[in-house]
């Protein structure tokens, strides 16, 4: 005898990365878009509800109420047979979900009910087969007490005589239609999931950074700046409205093969050498350099941080200088050429011969490992809980799983980005592997139709799910050539680009005050290199991007929800090659902002927009506001076709606040 089955089918579930091989990405406090195409046989209409909390790991059958510490939100039907929703997970650390699905008895008859009412049809059998569907729940096992009077008022009411079109509104009242949503019968109800998510703190999802040397940090005739002088930094980096401060290596350099100014191979007594050359006589990778201070200074500079409103991030670089202490007391970490001597760390054609990499194939690799995660343990033990990863794409797949796992395991507060400019494949693997957040090529993306299809391809496609770009205007080790000849008008367009386009973005310092001499023609690196050598700036020069950027994180932090949720960017239509139109827009449409940038630093530029006003919510038939946030200017809109002008030298972008005229 045939099996009864359900009728329901339920595919393509999003957010889904590899089928749930790997937990999609989540943050609290920001609402999650749950969709999947839901469809059947015939043409009944369907009912769909996500169901989500603490991880499980088999379904709740359908017919059932969800666990506790689940929670139930309805999905409504969509085009093509999606059907969505938002969810809000309540907790930093593992989450997950499953979408339930069953034929809508009651809507369908409902809709027909309205039909043949239309078509003037005699509706008396129609009356009572409602009237029997909403016995028969009253009838089953589990209906609650409240909800099993409702149903026997409904049915006494389907019966009660009245005229037809007296019905059929008694049918349709919206608690009607709620009662018999609630109760409908999920006995043969489909079920997918569950999935799993890894939910983050907001600062996951939407952050500022400001990378900084605090050793440039000088006092008067200081030789190197200390944790202590860099503590007055911290004033600064918080008016301009950053979240992160993230510092470059902190740890001890090693003196062999040490490089001096410029990437020279010859040094001169007092060069400091590079922070990314780590470990000397004294210490490696858990210890501060001497002329920064002590791990007291440190948890002092930490405390300042939090007191200005700012979290503190250190690099996580896995390498180590000749010097190192694990050279000498774990040779069998690194690989060794025939001679026996050690290979210094290349990426053609550039040579890092003050730097070894960790074997992490080591036949001692279980020490090695445990090593490894003994440094992130001793930095979260001092108050740090962000993490900037140097490299990690030259490190195994294997080690981050195993890596971010562990320390999630214990701290699932702990934030970490990939600095992983290589090939997308490998970059999204990484992402998938746990990573909270990834830099991007977006340095590399400058011209209208680069930026337009980057961006589409990070909220469009499946990346949404699990990707998270942070997009860097600058960096110690790239300065673009748009920066290099575009002047103060091109920083202040990247600024704009970077900060409203992408959820998370950063700057290294210097960049406020134009920064953008590059060591030769041709070249990325900068002259007289932070990396090499120390800086002294003047932070109150007024001529500073400084007033600027504390605007623009003043737009992301008022706007919040708009900038995190990447999946709602859209890119509109603009008549200029030279322009990019860009809206972001909160889950429930209320927030929308729309950026326009002039992409040519040199030259004024106008157009005509042609905004898809549908996915911005915004009807066609009347009049509507757009306010500037960087100029304070009103203007009133209507419809999708709106002129716009902007000159490099006075405004690059306009951001404007999108509302509909009361």
């Amino acid at each position: 005898m045939p099996r009864a089955v359900g009728r329901v089918v339920i595919e393509d579930v999003r957010p889904t990365v590899d089928a749930g091989a790997f937990p999609a990405k989540a943050a609290t406090g920001l609402p999650l878009q749950v969709s999947a195409t839901v469809f059947a046989d015939g043409h009944d209409l369907l009912l769909a509800w996500v169901r989500h909390g603490p991880p499980r790991r088999e379904a709740t059958p359908p017919a059932s109420r969800p666990p506790a510490g689940w929670r139930e939100v309805p999905m409504t039907a969509a085009a093509n047979d999606r059907f969505a929703t938002s969810v809000l997970p309540t907790r930093v650390g593992p989450w997950s979900f499953e979408v339930v699905a069953v034929v809508d008895e009651y809507g369908s008859w409902l809709r027909d009910l309205r039909l043949r009412a239309d078509a003037g049809q005699d509706l008396a059998l129609e009356f009572e087969e409602g009237a029997l569907m909403a016995e028969r729940r009253a009838a089953r096992a589990g209906t609650g007490a409240a909800d099993r009077r409702s149903l026997t008022g409904l049915a006494q009411s389907l019966r009660a005589g009245e005229a037809a079109d007296v019905l059929v509104s008694t049918a349709g009242k919206p608690a009607a239609v709620a009662l018999m949503q609630r109760t409908a019968d999920r006995a043969v109800a489909a079920t997918v999931g569950p999935f799993p998510l890894w939910v983050d703190r907001e600062l996951g999802a939407r952050s500022a950074w400001y990378e900084f040397f605090p050793r440039s940090e000088r006092t008067a005739k200081a030789r190197s700046g200390t944790l202590r002088s860099a503590r007055a930094r911290l004033p600064g980096i918080a008016q301009m409205g950053f979240d992160i401060v993230y510092l470059a290596p902190i740890h001890p350099i090693g003196v062999a093969h040490r490089k001096g100014p410029n990437n020279n191979l010859t040094t001169a007594p007092g060069d400091p050498g590079s922070p990314w050359a780590i470990g000397s006589k004294d210490g490696g990778h858990t210890a501060i350099h001497p002329d920064l201070g002590t791990i007291d200074d440190f948890d002092l500079f930490v405390k300042a941080a939090r007191g200005a409103g700012l979290e503190v991030a250190l690099d996580y670089a896995l390498q180590c200088s000749p010097d190192h202490p694990w050279v000498t007391e774990h040779p069998d970490w690194f690989r060794h050429r025939p001679d026996g001597s050690i290979r210094y760390a290349e990426n053609p054609p550039k040579r890092y011969q003050d730097i070894y990499p960790i074997d992490f194939d080591s036949g001692d690799r279980v020490a090695l490992w445990e090593a490894l995660y003994d440094v992130l343990a001793y930095w979260i033990s001092h108050g740090v809980r962000v993490f900037r990863v140097d490299n990690p794409h030259t490190k195994p797949f294997a080690f981050w799983h195993w890596l971010i796992e562990r320390v999630h395991r214990d701290h699932p507060d702990v934030l970490f980005l990939a600095e992983a400019f290589t090939a997308p494949a490998t970059a999204k693997r990484l992402a998938k592997l746990g990573f909270t957040q990834s830099y991007t090529y977006f340095t590399w993306r400058n011209t209208k139709y680069e930026l337009a299809e980057y961006l589409t391809e990070l909220s469009s496609t499946g990346m949404v799910d699990y990707f998270r770009p942070n997009f860097w205007v600058n960096t110690p080790d790239i300065l673009h050539a748009f920066l290099q000849r575009g002047g103060p008008p091109a920083f202040r367009l990247r600024l704009i680009l970077a900060a409203l386009t992408g959820p998370s973005w950063g700057m290294y310092s210097g960049y406020e005050l134009f920064e953008n001499t590059a060591v030769r023609e041709g070249s990325e690196e900068y002259l007289n290199s932070e990396k090499y050598q120390l800086r002294s700036r003047d932070w109150n020069d007024p001529r500073s991007l400084a007033p600027m950027i504390a605007q623009v994180n003043g737009i992301r932090r008022r706007h919040a929800e708009a900038i995190a949720l990447l999946r709602t960017l859209h890119v509109h239509h603009v008549n200029s090659d030279h322009m990019l139109c860009v809206s972001r827009m909160s889950d429930d449409g209320s927030d929308v902002l729309l950026v326009i940038v002039n992409l040519d630093p040199y030259s004024a530029h106008e157009g005509t927009t042609w905004l898809d006003l549908a996915a911005l919510g915004i009807p066609g038939s009347a009049p509507f506001t757009a306010h500037d946030e960087l100029t304070d200017a009103t203007y009133t809109w209507w419809g999708p076709s709106n002129y716009v002008r902007l000159d490099p030298a006075v405004q690059p972008a306009h951001v404007l606040h999108l509302r509909a005229q009361q």
